[in-house]
């Protein structure tokens, strides 16, 4: 039964998981900085799009699948890693692109597909599927829950990132700085990688 105490608890541990850093995260953050806020809104939209069905597929039973095969979940892990260490050699020396219009950012489906290989995503998506869907709605209005809540928290809660990397913008006239800047996001992608590796 969705009950008040639920919603609270769904939204609080939705809160913590988006807000705190990962993949996504670090990935808003360098694409706020080098393209602006409003050009990495595609990608900060198609992260909840994700999300949604990411989540409803894992409710409808799709988790089970990780539970039996296990071994998915790590070369998903293998996957979001490489790719995390991919970004973080693309930011060394990325910053002196700033003003110049080399690259994209992230379309809003490719942010969606993402949270496929995503293993903080996936592991969102399994907790909420065991621990906080409501077992005795119906199934189709317990998904439609879970996953509008899900879609109303992430998106502010991304944003934060997305708008503190383009508020670096300013910051990084100086070549000194500019350059500890790159080296210290490209260290927390890398730092992300390896948390999620080792996890």
């Amino acid at each position: 039964m969705i009950t008040f105490a639920l919603f609270s608890a769904l939204a609080t541990f939705y809160f913590t998981m988006f807000v705190t850093p990962g993949p996504n995260n670090s990935m808003l953050t360098f694409s706020g900085l080098k393209f602006g806020f409003v050009r990495t809104l595609p990608h900060a939209i198609g992260i909840p799009l994700g999300h949604i069905f990411q989540i409803g597929l894992t409710c409808f039973g799709l988790g089970k699948i990780f539970l039996i095969y296990p071994q998915i979940q790590f070369y998903m892990k293998i996957l979001c890693f490489l790719y995390l260490l991919y970004l973080a050699w693309k930011m060394i020396g990325s910053f002196d692109m700033v003003k110049k219009e080399i690259g994209r950012p992230l379309r809003f489906y490719e942010a969606s597909l993402f949270q496929f290989i995503n293993p903080k995503a996936w592991s969102i998506a399994i907790t909420v599927a065991s621990g906080f869907f409501p077992t005795e709605e119906n199934i189709f209005i317990g998904i439609l829950f879970v996953t509008i809540t899900a879609a109303v928290i992430c998106f502010p809660s991304i944003c934060v990132w997305a708008l503190f990397g383009s508020s670096l913008k300013k910051y990084i006239s100086n070549y000194r700085v500019k350059k500890y800047t790159e080296y210290s996001l490209s260290l927390m992608v890398v730092s992300t990688g390896f948390f999620i590796l080792l996890k």
